[in-house]
């Protein structure tokens, strides 16, 4: 029966018919794929899993067996077509990992396709409980973090040893009436006042509820926008950008053997070629960047002129080398957290923090004097549209300071991670087709507004982060690193 006809005769009416007034204490229960989300198919998800735990190979299994899932999904039941999606991707895995891959990776790519209407009956009640045939384990984290669930109910996945089967247990899939159990289990002979579905298997569960009420499939509608959302997504992993649906996924494996060969060559380019043709190498390997702004000549030692600082928001680890090549001459950067591999390969000269503030100060101090510096205050990378607090140190070490506007265009991979190794992170941005850098010199920061004129360095620090922010329509945080690593990676991001 196609979903046009389940909505002609359902016994429930569609889901804007539902009123959100007066909900404060009631209950609602929710269906996740095709209610709270828009989409239907839970694949990308379960692909998101199998690429980030497992890689090329996993995914590419994961493919292989998708057609046999939905095969039996039309054939058999939805409940034999979920549970070999299931095997394909858990199948001797950590549950740890998926744990990581569930917190750190999925809200992003859930929260870009929240259902309107549903969202906002969900939104409205007192209570909320999710009923979902999707592993527990890959959706509870962002369902109570983002969206406010009290209860996630879903299919629990066998383990042994930390690692899962593949194979459900429990009640196995919740689907059909597994789903009518599962909720009268879970609520007794109270009788939640709202149920939403989206396809007839749910309609045990709904006829539950005091209420229900169907997410009919058609017409298509927006997602809800990001500044509509009760927690916004400021930091997510994963390498992956699109959401991979099978076509997508089927693009991703196919290119990543030819990606990663041309990336090997836009890395071999950007260590070997002199920094005064380094643009125009890039171009011809597909590299585009785009400079805008006046920067500053370089300084005048014969004059006693000390270096320019430039102060760039932070987007990926190659910041720096995009910096010089918009300048057309290297710039000495410092760093930290920053893999060995990346520090050989580097066309420029790199200097680690200590941390240890004097230390540091010092040696900032000393570079200044030899010549032009870039410093990336935020202390790590951000993708979403935000940027972080500034580190007000370089502030007190010099009034020569120059901010820059930085952003990034990829279309296949994220060059960054906070979970993975950082020595493939150059690898993964030029791995896609055509990356992009926008480099926007800024005007120079006012002598008047610099600490030399009496200005606090977390004055000029905070001024400089909304400087360039407002250049890149970006939105200030007072994030830190360690507010990332501990979202992301469960730890501060402190590297021995």
């Amino acid at each position: 029966m196609t979903m046009a006809r389940v909505s002609e005769f359902s016994p429930f009416p569609t889901v804007d018919k539902c009123s959100s007034h007066g909900r404060e204490n009631h209950t609602v229960v929710a269906d996740l794929d095709g209610t709270l989300l828009r989409g239907r198919s839970s694949f990308p998800y379960f692909a998101l899993v199998a690429f980030e735990v497992g890689g090329l190979l996993r995914l590419l299994l994961l493919l292989s067996f998708s057609p046999l899932a939905g095969l039996l999904y039309y054939l058999v039941s939805e409940s034999a077509g979920i549970k070999v999606l299931v095997f394909a991707t858990l199948c001797g895995v950590k549950v740890s990992d998926v744990e990581s891959v569930a917190r750190a990776v999925l809200p992003k790519f859930y929260s870009m396709d929240l259902h309107p209407e549903s969202w906002r009956v969900f939104s409205a009640c007192g209570r909320r409980c999710v009923l979902t045939a999707n592993p527990r384990v890959m959706v509870e984290g962002f369902l109570k973090e983002f969206l406010g669930a009290d209860l996630v109910i879903g299919t629990e996945i066998g383990t042994y040893g930390g690692r899962a089967t593949g194979f459900v247990s429990g009640r196995g899939v919740l689907v059909g009436p597994n789903k009518a159990v599962a909720l009268r289990d879970a609520f007794g002979e109270a009788s939640p006042e709202i149920g939403l579905g989206d396809r007839k298997t749910d309609f045990p569960f709904m006829s539950l509820c005091q209420e229900g009420y169907l997410v009919p499939p058609k017409p298509e509608v927006e997602a809800v926008r990001r500044e509509s959302l009760p927690k916004p997504v400021v930091f997510h992993d994963g390498r992956l950008v699109q959401k991979p649906t099978p076509l997508v996924a089927l693009l991703t494996v196919l290119w990543m053997p030819v990606g990663f060969l041309l990336a090997v060559v836009r890395v071999a380019a950007g260590s070997l070629l002199p920094m005064s043709i380094l643009y125009y190498g890039f171009k011809a390997l597909g590299v585009r960047i785009v400079v805008k702004g006046n920067p500053p000549p370089p300084a005048e030692k014969s004059l006693g002129q000390t270096g320019v600082l430039f102060i760039c928001s932070h987007r990926t680890l190659l910041d720096p080398i995009f910096l010089s090549t918009a300048l057309g001459r290297p710039i000495t950067t410092v760093t930290y957290s920053v893999s060995r591999l990346s520090e050989l390969i580097s066309p420029i000269k790199t200097v680690r923090l200590s941390r240890d503030r004097a230390r540091d100060a010092a040696m900032i101090k000393k570079l200044l004097e030899e010549g032009d510096l870039v410093i990336c205050p935020e202390g790590t990378t951000c993708r979403e549209p935000f940027l972080l607090r500034f580190s007000a140190l370089f502030a007190e070490l010099t009034d020569e300071i120059v901010p820059v506007a930085v952003s990034t265009g990829v279309s296949m991979f994220h060059g960054t991670t906070a979970r993975g190794w950082k020595g493939m992170d150059p690898y993964f941005f030029f791995m896609n087709p055509s990356p992009s850098y926008e480099i926007t010199f800024l005007n120079k920061l006012p002598k008047e507004l610099s600490c030399g004129a009496g200005k606090s360095s977390h004055d000029v620090a905070n001024y400089l982060q909304r400087m360039i922010a407002a250049s890149l329509s970006y939105e200030c945080t007072s994030f830190t690193r360690k507010d990332k690593y501990r979202a992301l990676a469960g730890n501060d991001g402190t590297v021995a």
